[in-house]
């Protein structure tokens, strides 16, 4: 079979099989984030840590922080808050709650784990625009 032939039969194949991977499911559009209410909304820079440049394990609340977790530091807001973080420049999203206290750099809102910073398409760049949500009480 030669090249070209080999190229068609992948993407004839692809086509057929893609429909089957497809997902009728709606949380990845953030419709079940969307229940929460908004209690006040941030504007700043976000930033990444992990366990290697928190210089170890405990956070503020005391908690064991790994680096995939959904959880973040901010300077003010209590412990246990619940924070959905928006990427300004490619509009991902994800919630997070607060668990550790900080960043202390000029401009800088929050710093989430670097897990978080990969789902949100900033981790290699360091640090990017964000909005942030802070979530108040679930809607009935």
């Amino acid at each position: 079979m030669t090249r070209k032939y080999k190229s068609v039969a992948l993407a004839i194949a692809g086509v057929i099989t893609l429909p089957s991977c497809a997902s009728t499911s709606t949380a990845s559009s953030g419709t079940a984030a969307d229940s929460w209410k908004i209690a006040s909304i941030q504007h700043g820079q976000a930033s990444w840590y992990s366990v290697k440049t928190n210089g170890g394990t405990r956070t503020a609340s005391g908690e064991h922080l790994t680096n995939s977790a959904a959880t973040a530091a901010h300077k003010t807001l209590p412990l246990g808050s619940k924070v959905r973080v928006v990427n300004m420049k490619n509009g991902k999203s994800e919630i997070v709650r607060i668990t550790d206290r900080g960043p202390y750099v000029r401009g800088r809102v929050i710093d989430v784990t670097v897990g978080v910073a990969e789902r949100l398409g900033f981790m290699a760049r360091g640090v990017t625009s964000v909005k942030l949500e802070v979530l108040g009480d679930k809607d009935s």
